[in-house]
C-alpha cells in the first residue's frame, strides 16, 4: 500500500445492512448541506466502532472533513481524531464466511463492503490462488478484526474475500492520509505541480523544477519524493520539521554558489535516485526505512559543497582537510554537516525513529554518501562485479543502496543531450574556478581544471567511456540479479520488465536467457547518442586546432627595416 509510484483516485465506499429487520440491502445516503453545516466533531459521544451506526457516522465525518479541508477550516487536533475514530470502524467490518448464508442473513447485523476500491486498483486483480496460506493468516490478522475466531477450526484457511475487502479499507484510510498531507502540509504552485508531472521520466528536466520553484528544487521535490513513499506518515515527521529541514538544505548547497555542485544538483540525484527505486522495481526489495535513508542521502549527499575536489582540499591543507584526515574530506563532511541540522529540533525529521531505527538509518545514510567519493569508484565496480559472477550472489542491501547513489551522482552524461551538455558546461566552469584558486596558490591544476588547456570533448568521451558506461552496466547486472527473483515469484510484479531477443543468444543459452529478468535501460541510447555528438564535436576541434596551428606555422617571421 505504501508503495504507489502515483497516488490513484479514491475509490467510493459504499456500506451494505443485512438484518432480520430489512428484507433488502440498504446503502448508505449521501449526507446533504444541511446535514454537513450542522455536523459536531465531538468524539467524547460516538456509537461503538462494530455498531451500525458507527459506519453512517464515520461516512458522515469523513466527507465533512474532505469539505473542511478542501476549505482550509479544520485543526489538526480535530482531523486526527476524527481519522482514528474512521480507521477503527473500517477496522471493525468483516464479513464472517464461516455461516451458512441462511444463516448470516438470519443473525445479527453485519457490515459488508460492496465496493472500495476503484476498478483499476491492484487488489482488483489478486486471485486467492496467488496468496501463500501464511500470507493470508497474516492479512486476516494485520487488517481485519477476527470476530469469529474461535469458532474457526484451527486448519481452515481465511475467506480471502473477507481480507481483501479488508486491505482495501486499509487502502482507503490510507488514501485519506495521502491526501491529508498533500492539502494540509505544504502548497505546491501550479507551475511546479506541472513540471513534478514528470517526475517518473529518466531524462526529467531538473532545470525546468528550478525555474517553477523559484530557485527551490531541493524544497519541492524532496518532499514530493518523501510524501510519495509514505515517509512522512509512515515515520511521522512533522510537516513542519520538515519543511524546515529541506529549506536548511537548499540554503547549505547555495552557500559558496557553485556552477554545479549546488540545490540543482542534489534534486537531479534525488530523482534519479527515484527513478531506480520505482521504474526498476528495487522499492520492493528494500523495506521502508532503507528507502527513507536512500532518498534522504540522495538530497543530503553534497550538503555544503565547497565547489572544490577533495584533492583541492588536501593540497592547500584545508581545516576540512585537517579534520577528515585527507581522507574522503567533502564526503564526511556532507553526512557531519546533515546530521548535526537535524540535531536542531526544528529540523529533526528523526525524531520519532526508535533508537534501532536511527541507528540503522544513520548507518546507511554513511555508507551511502561516503560511496561517492571518486577514489573509491574502481573499488566499488571490481567488488560488485566479483560479487555477481559468483553462481549464488547474495548482495547485502547497503552496498546495492550505495552503488545506486554513486551511478546517479555520475548520470547526467546518461540523461538526454540537451540536459547533459547545460551539465557538462556547468561543471567545467566549477573546475575552471578551481584551476584559478590553484594558479593563485601557486598548486599544480588538477585534471580538467586549466581552462587553457582542457578538451572539453574529449574528456567526456574518456569519461563516458571508462566510468559512466561500466559504472551504469555495472548497476543494471546487479538490479537484474537482486529483481530476478521477486519478478519470477508474481505474475504481477511492479517491476518494468523486457523480453529478451533470443534472435541475439546462442542456441546453449537460448533456454537460460528467455526467463532471464531484464529491466529497461533508458541510458544505454542517451550515452551512445551523446557519445556519438561529443566525437563529431571533438573531430571539428581537432580540425580546428590543425588549422590554426597552420596559420601560426605560416605568419612569416617579421623583419627590422
Amino acid at each position: 500500500m505504501r508503495r504507489y509510484s502515483a497516488m490513484p483516485e479514491q475509490g467510493a465506499l459504499t456500506i451494505v445492512r443485512r438484518s432480520s429487520s430489512r428484507s433488502k440491502a440498504e446503502s448508505c445516503p449521501t449526507p446533504t448541506d444541511e446535514q454537513l453545516d450542522s455536523l459536531d466533531l465531538d468524539t467524547e459521544h460516538l456509537p461503538a466502532v462494530d455498531t451500525p451506526d458507527a459506519c453512517d457516522k464515520a461516512a458522515l465525518r469523513l466527507r465533512y472533513l474532505l469539505r473542511q479541508l478542501n476549505r482550509g477550516e479544520i485543526s489538526a487536533e480535530t482531523l486526527q481524531k476524527n481519522l482514528q475514530y474512521a480507521a477503527k470502524v473500517l477496522e471493525a467490518v468483516y464479513i464472517d464466511e464461516t455461516k451458512p448464508a441462511v444463516a448470516r442473513q438470519q443473525s445479527a447485523p453485519t457490515l459488508v463492503f460492496r465496493r472500495l476500491a476503484d476498478e483499476d486498483d491492484e487488489l482488483s486483480e489478486v486471485q486467492p490462488d496467488a496468496v501463500p496460506p501464511e500470507v493470508r493468516e497474516w492479512l486476516a490478522s494485520t487488517f481485519t478484526r477476527q470476530l469469529a475466531t474461535a469458532k474457526r477450526k484451527s486448519d481452515e484457511k481465511p475467506k480471502f474475500r473477507s481480507v481483501a475487502h479488508a486491505i482495501r479499507a486499509g487502502i482507503f484510510v490510507d488514501r485519506i492520509y495521502r491526501r491529508v498531507t498533500s492539502t494540509a502540509l505544504m502548497q505546491f504552485p501550479q507551475d511546479v505541480i506541472r513540471v513534478l508531472k514528470t517526475l517518473d521520466e529518466w531524462s526529467f528536466d531538473v532545470f525546468a523544477l528550478h525555474e517553477a520553484s523559484g530557485g527551490a528544487p531541493v524544497k519541492y521535490l524532496g518532499y514530493e519524493l518523501l510524501n510519495r513513499y509514505g515517509m512522512i506518515h509512515k515515520f511521522k515527521v512533522p510537516p513542519t520539521t520538515l519543511e524546515n529541514f529541506l529549506n536548511r538544505i537548499e540554503e547549505g548547497y547555495c552557500k559558496f554558489h557553485n556552477p554545479y555542485h549546488n540545490n540543482l544538483h542534489a534534486a537531479d540525484v534525488a530523482q534519479t535516485v527515484h527513478y531506480m527505486l520505482c521504474q526498476t522495481g528495487l522499492m520492493n526489495w528494500l523495506s521502508d526505512l532503507e528507502i527513507f535513508a536512500t532518498l534522504v542521502a540522495a538530497v543530503v549527499h553534497d550538503y555544503e559543497h565547497t565547489g572544490t575536489t577533495n584533492n583541492f582540499h588536501v593540497m592547500s591543507g584545508s581545516d576540512t582537510a585537517l579534520l577528515y584526515n585527507d581522507r574522503a574530506v567533502l564526503e564526511n563532511h556532507h553526512i557531519s554537516a546533515a546530521f548535526r541540522l537535524m540535531r536542531d529540533e526544528e529540523c529533526n525529521l528523526l525524531q520519532n525513529l526508535s533508537r534501532e531505527e536511527f541507528r540503522e538509518f544513520r548507518t546507511l545514510v554513511i555508507d551511502m554518501v561516503l560511496a561517492t567519493d571518486m577514489s573509491f569508484h574502481f573499488q566499488q565496480l571490481k567488488n560488485m562485479r566479483s560479487l555477481l559472477s559468483l553462481a549464488e550472489p547474495t548482495v547485502d542491501k547497503s552496498k546495492a543502496a550505495s552503488l545506486i547513489l554513486h551511478c546517479c551522482d555520475i548520470s547526467h552524461p546518461a540523461k538526454r543531450w540537451d540536459l547533459h551538455h547545460r551539465w557538462t558546461m556547468s561543471l567545467l566552469d566549477e573546475f575552471f574556478l578551481q584551476g584559478d584558486k590553484e594558479r593563485d596558490l601557486g598548486l599544480p591544476f588538477s585534471p580538467l581544471c586549466d581552462r587553457n588547456n582542457t578538451l572539453v570533448a574529449e574528456s567526456q568521451i574518456g569519461f563516458i567511456e571508462f566510468i559512466v558506461e561500466p559504472s551504469m552496466g555495472v548497476c543494471a547486472d546487479m538490479l537484474e540479479c537482486i529483481l530476478g527473483p521477486l519478478h519470477s515469484s508474481s505474475k504481477n510484479s511492479t517491476s518494468s520488465a523486457e523480453p529478451i531477443n533470443e534472435e541475439s543468444t546462442g542456441t546453449k543459452d537460448r533456454n537460460e536467457n528467455s526467463s532471464k529478468f531484464k529491466i529497461r535501460k533508458p541510458w544505454v541510447a542517451c550515452l551512445s547518442d551523446n557519445k556519438k555528438i561529443w566525437k563529431e564535436q571533438a573531430a571539428k576541434d581537432a580540425e580546428a586546432r590543425a588549422k590554426q596551428e597552420e596559420e601560426n606555422n605560416s605568419v612569416p617571421p617579421t623583419t627590422e627595416e
